[in-house]
């Protein structure tokens, strides 16, 4: 939360009036894996989950005295591996949430797990304590690329857990795939984009393997000891995904992602820039325009709220121009796009462009709006430049 532990003014009163999430970050991992940059720690760095859930708690009562939205829509727990807190844990802070701010009828709830860090015994617990959605990192179904990624599960749990899953009660399951990996064939990306279509999810994610400086793969790639990725195959592997997905019956609705029929409406919400509450160490926070993030170590986190201290680091209050480029960035990403008339004159010359290059809907553009088509979102990045 804002370190002096109030919004601008009117920020807060207006908190969620278009529908409002809440972000847990949980940030215990047994291993990293060796392309992860995300704000996580295991035990052999001396971070331990004990009390954790405690100290969200904490948060959340502070956050509560800053805003009051008339409901929640969405939650996410993300890590990290949220799995690795007990389900009595993780339904404390479901609880939490909802005796504080109270969860709309039809709330999502989601948890991502590893699909070795859940048994059927966990999820039917965590299905009976509310969450309905579960998101387990799969990646691969190559072994050799496994591997690589580091990646301690075998090729055969992720759809074994989602099944357990559909066993216990989630009607909503999503597997996550990572495609680019060096030493990935075309024919172990098709393999896995069947694993998923067998298994029966109602939700695929992918993503091509981006290397983040300071992870253990890119001190590997700069030894040599493994090819950089190439533009060129991650374009093919998107090809071979969107085209095996649609044959399954998935429709895109974000360039990296497909459902049957029920769109991730909590990142919907971070892609229609709408307001979200982030606990945990290194959660971010958006509220009215108002962004902010907490203080990243665990222990930092726990210190500060033991003072009874605002665990907030920073933050920035978004100018109107940002807001409206975020705002391009952000949605030309869905598939309904965004309308023209938001574009200012560059951009709608911009847009102009892109449709020219074939990146745009011509009969969406006609119609007023800007959307992406297949080689658009290949090049999603670049029109979105061309629009801001």
């Amino acid at each position: 939360m804002p370190r002096d532990g109030a919004l601008p003014d009117g920020v807060a009163a207006g908190a969620g009036r278009d529908g409002f999430g809440v972000y847990v970050h949980v940030p215990f991992c047994a291993t990293r894996c060796g392309y992860c940059d995300f704000n996580t720690y295991t035990a052999s760095e001396g971070v331990l989950s004990a009390g954790y859930a405690d100290q969200v708690l904490a948060e959340l009562a502070l956050a509560a005295k800053v805003v009051q939205p008339s409901r929640v829509d969405t939650i996410f727990f993300g890590g990290g591996t949220p799995t690795l807190l007990p389900p009595a844990e993780l339904a404390r802070i479901l609880d939490g949430i909802d005796r504080t701010w109270g969860l709309s009828a039809d709330a999502e709830v989601t948890t991502e797990a590893n699909p070795e860090s859940v048994d059927l015994a966990a999820l039917r617990e965590l299905r009976a304590a509310g969450f309905n959605r579960i998101s387990l990192g799969m990646q691969s179904a190559a072994p050799h690329v496994l591997a690589v990624l580091d990646r301690r599960h075998t090729p055969g749990r992720p759809p074994a857990a989602a099944a357990e899953a559909r066993a216990a009660g989630f009607d909503r399951v999503n597997l996550d795939l990572i495609y680019g990996t060096p030493g990935e064939r075309p024919e172990d990306f098709a393999a896995s984009l069947a694993t998923v279509i067998d298994a029966g999810v109602d939700h695929v994610s992918a993503y091509a393997l981006i290397v983040e400086d300071g992870t253990r793969m890119a001190a590997r790639m700069r030894r040599g000891e493994l090819p950089y990725p190439d533009d060129d195959v991650a374009a093919d592997r998107y090809l071979a995904a969107d085209a095996a997905l649609h044959a399954a019956g998935f429709t895109w609705y974000e360039v990296s992602n497909w459902s049957t029929d029920s769109p991730c409406r909590h990142n919907e919400l971070y892609w229609r820039g709408g307001d979200w509450w982030g606990l945990g160490p290194g959660a971010h926070s958006h509220v009215g325009g108002v962004r902010w993030w907490n203080v990243k170590h665990p222990h930092a986190y726990a210190a500060r709220l033991a003072d009874l201290a605002s665990p907030a680091q920073a933050r920035e209050v978004l100018t109107p121009d940002e807001r409206h480029m975020e705002d391009v960035l952000l949605r030309i990403r869905l598939a309904d796009g965004l309308p023209l008339g938001v574009l200012d004159a560059a951009g709608l010359a911009g847009a102009r462009e892109c449709l020219a290059d074939g990146q745009l809907d011509a009969e969406a553009f006609a119609a007023g709006r800007a959307v992406l088509t297949l080689r658009g979102r290949l090049l999603a990045d670049g029109v979105a430049r061309a629009l801001t």
